[in-house]
């Protein structure tokens, strides 16, 4: 139930799944030619400066979870890799959660050439298991030209690049109903107490300000990792999430107290806490978008993947559908992120070469002028995507630059960060139905991570 697999869940319940092939059949297999470094004797330079091998006759297989329209989308650009190599590339339908999908793949001595792991902890278990293979010279050339160092240090393990990350998630966004808004007179807001301002205006004007869909209680998890970001600052996001300060902490306890000033006040939130608890997340976003200018309630928040629930609905976004970062708290709007990286399983040219190719500007652009996509290439023109809804969450992303923070519940050990009922999921729950006791919910979570970190 890691965060980019939730987001695919949500996809899966609302497009078509299919399993998308590229031309020919291609199979499981790789041809093992030549050294893992992407490089070659013949090359292609495109304008854009990255070269790729000639691979005529080369088969090469890329797993992931993608269904639907991301799975037709990535097809889109793997047809482009196609095309300049020569290599027939298959697309090979994946489940979650892929390591073990990955690892059944490779005890029957079949690994995809590539895959698209979601969760850092996933790429460091592949490193270790010694299932990946480290990024060859050429990708590593297009990462370090068009990558920052966060996004590269999130696919290195003990100082070894291994993932080559394609697509992100910006989770710090606030989506909201415009008509409401304009009903209320009320505007977006940049700081925590500019957005508790807002709530209350909007409040005012006979609508319930935030829907929170506080059944799946991962959502808030990302609300306290946007606070406390935000608040606390990076480095003491980063020691949290390796458990190396305590959530007993008074950061912790800072944070909590932010948050409690909204889910003290039951009146703010869509249903109250007791209604919260019963939104699962689609939920959440559906009733902010419904209803016209009567929504159960006006702002809903979540990452870029909301577009997904959007869509069922009449609303349009750019128009009925707004969003704004996430206020900040501290000095800065923080940004929380997913993202999936390619990670190469066998030691083949073309195994490289798609890295090479996927950490190139052509490639982000080709997937992000399709829409429900954002890339964390610094170097990609933001005109590309196809909306201006969609330019401001990858802007936010990319300016955002070495501060970006990885969702800190995707790096937790999965029985305190990814399970339902236990752990974080639970105790911020339970937080939603008591806010005032602050120092129970951190013991609370101290006992959980101390247990999970130890195990």
């Amino acid at each position: 139930m890691r965060t980019t697999l939730r987001i695919r869940r949500a996809a899966m319940v609302f497009t078509a799944i299919g399993a998308l092939a590229l031309t020919g059949c291609g199979d499981d297999g790789g041809s093992g030619k030549g050294k893992a470094d992407g490089g070659s004797n013949s090359s292609e330079k495109t304008p854009s400066g990255v070269s790729l091998p000639k691979l005529d006759g080369e088969k090469i297989s890329v797993a992931a979870v993608w269904t639907g329209p991301e799975q037709a989308n990535f097809v889109k650009v793997l047809k482009e890799f196609e095309k300049r190599t020569g290599a027939t590339v298959t697309f090979v339908p994946a489940q979650d959660p892929i390591v073990n999908f990955l690892g059944t793949k490779i005890a029957g001595g079949q690994p995809p050439d590539v895959a698209m792991i979601p969760q850092v902890g996933a790429i460091k278990q592949a490193a270790e298991k010694k299932w990946a293979k480290p990024v060859g010279a050429d990708a590593k050339a297009q990462l370090d030209k068009n990558y920052s160092k966060v996004w590269q240090d999130l696919g290195a393990v003990d100082g070894t690049q291994y993932g080559v990350y394609f697509k992100a998630a910006n989770k710090s966004l606030i989506w909201y109903n415009t008509k409401a808004f304009e009903n209320a007179g009320a505007s977006e807001p940049k700081t925590w107490k500019d957005f508790m301002a807002t709530a209350e205006t909007v409040s005012a004007s006979g609508v319930t300000p935030v829907s929170v869909g506080g059944a799946d209680g991962w959502t808030l998890t990302d609300w306290f990792e946007n606070i406390y970001l935000s608040q606390a600052g990076p480095e003491k996001y980063d020691q949290l999430a390796q458990h190396k300060i305590k959530w007993t902490d008074p950061s912790v306890k800072d944070a909590l107290t932010t948050l409690a000033e909204l889910f003290g006040k039951p009146s703010l939130i869509a249903g109250g806490a007791d209604g919260a608890l019963q939104t699962e997340f689609p939920a959440s976003v559906t009733q902010t978008f419904t209803g016209g200018d009567q929504p159960k309630g006006a702002m809903v928040f979540e990452g870029d993947f909301v577009g997904i629930n959007i869509a069922q609905t009449k609303a349009k976004i750019g128009t009925d559908a707004k969003v704004f970062p996430f206020p900040a708290v501290g000095t800065e709007s923080p940004v929380v992120t997913g993202g999936d990286a390619a990670v190469a399983l066998k030691d083949s040219r073309g195994a490289q070469a798609l890295l090479t190719w996927l950490a190139s500007t052509d490639a982000a652009k080709i997937w992000a002028e399709q829409g429900g996509f954002i890339s964390p290439n610094k170097a990609l023109d933001t005109a590309a995507y196809p909306n201006e809804v969609q330019r401001t969450m990858a802007k936010a992303l990319i300016a955002a630059g070495d501060a970006v923070r990885f969702d800190m519940s995707d790096q937790a050990p999965q029985s305190f960060g990814g399970t339902p009922g236990k752990g974080e999921w639970k105790t911020l729950q339970d937080f939603l139905k008591n806010p005032k006791d602050i120092s129970g919910t951190q013991a609370k979570l101290e006992s959980d991570a101390a247990k999970a970190y130890k195990s």
